[in-house]
């Protein structure tokens, strides 16, 4: 007589692990509420916390939308009148030989620089333009575009806080952190799947050129300039006032709990409250290994070191942090520039890489994009810190 074994979960095993989960959740908010109150007064803390996130909302959210609107109406007049397709064409020679992608890739990276991260998906999700990449290039896309996401707004932004010549070094820092995790991800992408080397990762019936095709074989009815330039200021007004939208959760809630971490108490060393209190938790944690961040990205201060864990999560949010650090003396030309090239490369990677990789059906490779970029955002705020030590020099 054969026996066998076999153990069956009791029914409300889903359930329990449901109020372990929530027990667990409960006590880690509990726990840093309290910790928080605790240091700052119940009281105080709740007010802080609103204030933060209210002058967050007038003064930042909204004028990163302000941005976002202008930019997205910028992108949308490059977009109709051939200047993306210009930009692609010129920047297709160095798809190959940099990314080991093909030449169309350069319009995911035009249009992710002049709008976000989702735009490559977009794109990818295209037959048209995913009939030119095997399977592994394709799947390094989600890094390829995400070192790009919000490029325009990023640099815009730092121009307007009064720095020129340090976004464009940032930029430069992003550019090389791309190349660091794009190869890695596809490093990783064949290392788990070889066959994917040779596998196209669509078909369609037009290959051997390296060309974009129109998804719309029909044409259209002419239109006048004006309604041109009319209609693409307006439709790319409108989805800037999406992205801008978009961004204020990541920016209300992520830079809210990162300043209450980052800044101090008042003047006089109480807490009143008011905005942008704190109990200095990050920078007091940064300073036990400062040298590290003043060595590999010459952080001056303890409490730069928020903007690339902001970044993290959105890049939107983190941008949020540079008035507060400007106002405070925390800022110089070097933070600029290594800013600017981490914002830009890592631009919210850990809050998209997995919707990405799961609107691409390869899910199970979030771990090794995500562990690609941190990478390659790493190297970017390295490249573009020693590249403005360089340039001072002169």
């Amino acid at each position: 007589m054969k026996y066998h074994l076999k153990y069956r979960f009791p029914k409300n095993f889903a359930s329990s692990l449901k109020y372990r989960s929530g027990i667990v959740c409960l006590a880690i908010v509990v726990g840093l509420f309290s910790l928080l109150g605790w240091r700052m007064g119940a009281a105080p803390m709740l007010n802080t916390v609103m204030h933060t996130a209210h002058d967050l909302l007038l003064n930042t959210c909204f004028y990163l939308m302000a941005i976002c609107v202008l930019t997205g109406a910028v992108g949308k007049i490059f977009v109709e009148f051939g200047v993306v397709d210009l930009l692609e064409k010129l920047l297709r020679p160095l798809m190959r030989p940099l990314f080991n992608l093909p030449g169309v890739a350069s319009l995911g990276a035009v249009l992710t620089f002049l709008s976000d991260n989702p735009a490559i998906i977009t794109l990818s999700k295209d037959k048209h333009f995913s009939a030119y990449f095997k399977k592994y290039q394709l799947i390094s896309l989600t890094n390829f575009g995400t070192a790009f996401g919000m490029g325009l707004i990023v640099i815009i932004f730092m121009v307007g806080q009064g720095f020129f010549k340090e976004p464009l070094i940032g930029l430069f820092g992003a550019f090389v952190g791309c190349v660091v995790s794009t190869r890695f991800m596809q490093y990783f992408v064949l290392k788990a799947y070889p066959n994917y080397a040779n596998e196209a990762a669509t078909e369609h019936p037009h290959h051997g050129q390296d060309t974009l095709v129109a998804k719309n074989e029909d044409e259209e009815q002419p239109k006048s300039l004006f309604v041109r330039i009319l209609n693409s200021l307006l439709d790319g007004g409108r989805s800037g006032v999406d992205i801008g939208l978009a961004i204020i959760p990541g920016v209300l809630i992520i830079s809210t709990l990162v300043m209450v971490l980052t800044f101090g108490p008042s003047a006089d060393g109480t807490y009143t409250g008011a905005a942008y209190e704190g109990t200095e938790l990050l920078p007091w944690l940064a300073s036990k290994i400062n040298v590290v961040f003043e060595w590999l990205f010459g952080f001056t201060d303890p409490h730069q070191i928020a903007f690339p864990i902001t970044a993290l999560g959105a890049v939107g949010a983190a941008l949020g942090l540079i008035p507060s650090f400007m106002s405070n003396g925390w800022i110089d030309g070097n933070a600029i520039a290594v800013f600017t090239a981490i914002g830009m490369c890592w631009s919210g990677f850990l809050s998209t890489h997995t919707a990405m990789l799961d609107s691409l059906g390869y899910r199970e490779l979030t771990s090794k994009a995500v562990l690609s970029h941190t990478f390659g955002g790493l190297v970017a705020a390295f490249v573009a810190h020693w590249l403005y030590v360089l340039i001072m020099l002169f």
